[in-house]
């Protein structure tokens, strides 16, 4: 079944007569197009996408299972939203309300040729969740360049190397392996600066006796990857070897309770419980881990409020952290894959504390 042929099977069960598809991501899920202008509007009976003159050749080769029009600066894209509208006779139409700008809402009310249009992004957040054979097997060769660039920088990491320096090297490598581009800016953050879960790299030099935590990933064919090692410089106190193992063993408490139908929120509380059992629940303020897939953060998540069951093959981020300001932080992260009665990890990098002399 095509993307295309999945959304129009779910449009009874939201009572509409068709959605219209505006953000890149979702477009992205429905086409497996990547374009940064377009449209798709799905009936129950047949599908459109609309692009301009800088896509529409690549999208006439690549996009299937739809008609492909060309929009331009006389024939608008709501124009040619109109004729669909118009020929399947279209009351209720849905549209991504988490992604519509208020000014893109209002054009929409003012000229669509519908009923009514109805908020609607649940519908494709429900079918984005559930991976498909392909979706994983794009995000595990996503994973394995992250992966290969770590090993690579770790022969680059030394005393004296700047923050900046690392990070430049990291998304150099991820791209000399194969990724498209990053999935995300890295945060490389070292000693006091490790204690930022989400800390800009800086001209600060990496020192003897540093935390350094390196949080990266990369994009392969719309997809990303998203990992977090954090490795010591020259030694370790006993204090970063007791905060290293509880987050770790926070992250093992997880991933044992992740399974389908099992809620977010409560694969988060079994991590977080390590935590705080160990004197550090001050110090862990995020989620146990997100989803991830066209979007490096996406639905369904495993916070403290992730109320929502996970369904099997949905991806979730496996990443509990300790920040104690002033001092250092830890961070470990990897990728699960739910499944019916536990999940799969499929980060192969090793999470032994690692001391580089």
């Amino acid at each position: 079944m095509s993307r295309f042929q999945k959304i129009a099977a779910k449009l009874a069960d939201h009572s509409l007569d068709a959605m219209m598809v505006t953000s890149a991501p979702n477009r992205f899920y429905a086409t497996q197009f990547r374009s940064s202008a377009g449209m798709a509007i799905v009936t129950r009976s047949e599908s459109y996408f609309f692009t301009d003159s800088r896509y529409i050749e690549a999208a006439g080769k690549a996009v299937t299972g739809a008609v492909i029009r060309r929009n331009s600066a006389d024939v608008s894209m709501v124009d040619l939203a109109n004729e669909v509208l118009e020929k399947h006779n279209i009351q209720r139409l849905g549209f991504e309300e988490q992604y519509a700008t208020v000014g893109e809402y209002n054009t929409w009310k003012e000229k669509l040729k519908c009923k009514e249009l109805v908020p609607a992004t649940q519908l494709l957040t429900d079918l984005r969740a559930v991976k498909d054979e392909e979706e994983i097997k794009t995000l595990i060769a996503a994973q394995r360049i992250a992966e290969k660039a770590l090993q690579e920088v770790l022969e680059f990491i030394k005393p004296g190397r700047t923050e900046k320096e690392i990070s430049a090297f990291l998304q150099y490598r991820m791209l000399c392996n194969g990724a498209d581009r990053m999935s995300f800016e890295p945060i490389v953050v070292s000693g006091v600066n490790s204690s930022m879960p989400h800390g800009v790299p800086s001209h600060k030099k990496v020192e003897e006796g540093d935390f350094l935590t390196m949080d990266f990933g990369c994009m392969l064919d719309g997809y990303c990857s998203d990992m977090t090692r954090t490795i010591a410089i020259g030694h370790v106190t006993e204090e970063m070897d007791k905060v290293y193992h509880t987050v770790l063993a926070a992250q093992a408490a997880g991933a044992a309770a992740a399974k389908a139908g099992v809620k977010g929120m409560d694969i988060h509380a079994a991590a977080a419980k390590v935590i705080s059992d160990a004197g550090y629940g001050d110090y862990f303020g995020h989620g146990f881990g997100h989803g991830l897939g066209i979007e490096v953060h996406e639905n369904p998540g495993a916070g403290p409020k992730a109320s929502v069951p996970l369904p099997v093959n949905a991806v979730i981020s496996a990443e509990p952290g300790i920040y104690i300001p002033g001092k250092f932080g830890v961070r470990i992260e990897d990728v699960l894959i739910i499944q019916e009665n536990g999940c799969k990890d499929i980060m192969e990098a090793p999470k032994e504390l690692l001391v580089l002399k």
